[in-house]
């Protein structure tokens, strides 16, 4: 049954900025985003809450070009706070985390309509890709790219993987052009 005050629920999902090069001596892990990536993903940022897709809550992966990029969208309004999650790891796998918030989500009092969460390719695509129902590959985010996906046929008694409606792939470049 939904909820008397569910509304569409949206699941966006925003690839890291520019980063450091891999190979510079430290651990990929702590490759920080470049003076070129944080402006561009503070102008995507601001983009996307110009365009009213500011999330109620925002999920980051740990690594520090991932945390960075989520740091500036709370920043500039994009979502309230974030909140570090493994699962947004790269190589990890996200829709187990996406199948336990579901349920919960959509029996809250108030829940939310928009979920954002933020990390790397090519998880992020596949993530999209499996919930769609398209293949492996059909989808890529550029970095400081966005995908904007509207989830239904979640809840009901076992708690399925919700499936989704491709809204919106926009590029950096699209969205700033």
């Amino acid at each position: 049954m939904d909820h008397p005050n569910a509304r569409p629920t949206e699941l966006l999902l925003l690839r890291h900025g520019i980063a450091e090069e891999r190979g510079g001596g430290g651990p990929d892990s702590e490759r920080a985003l470049t003076g070129r990536g944080r402006r561009r993903t503070e102008r995507v940022a601001r983009r996307l809450v110009d365009l009213g897709l500011a999330v109620d809550r925002l999920l980051s992966s740990p690594l520090v070009r991932a945390r960075q990029t989520a740091e500036i969208a709370v920043a500039v309004g994009l979502a309230p706070e974030l909140e570090l999650c493994g699962a947004l790891a790269p190589g990890a796998d996200p829709l187990p985390q996406l199948q336990a918030w579901w349920p919960h989500a959509a029996a809250a009092a108030q829940p939310p309509r928009r979920l954002g969460l933020v990390g790397h390719e090519p998880d992020l695509g596949r993530l999209a890709a499996r919930l769609i129902g398209a293949r492996e590959g059909a989808l890529a985010l550029r970095k400081a790219g966005v995908v904007l996906l509207e989830l239904a046929g979640a809840g009901g008694a076992e708690p399925t993987a919700p499936q989704a409606r491709l809204r919106l792939l926009l590029s950096p470049r699209v969205l700033l052009g």
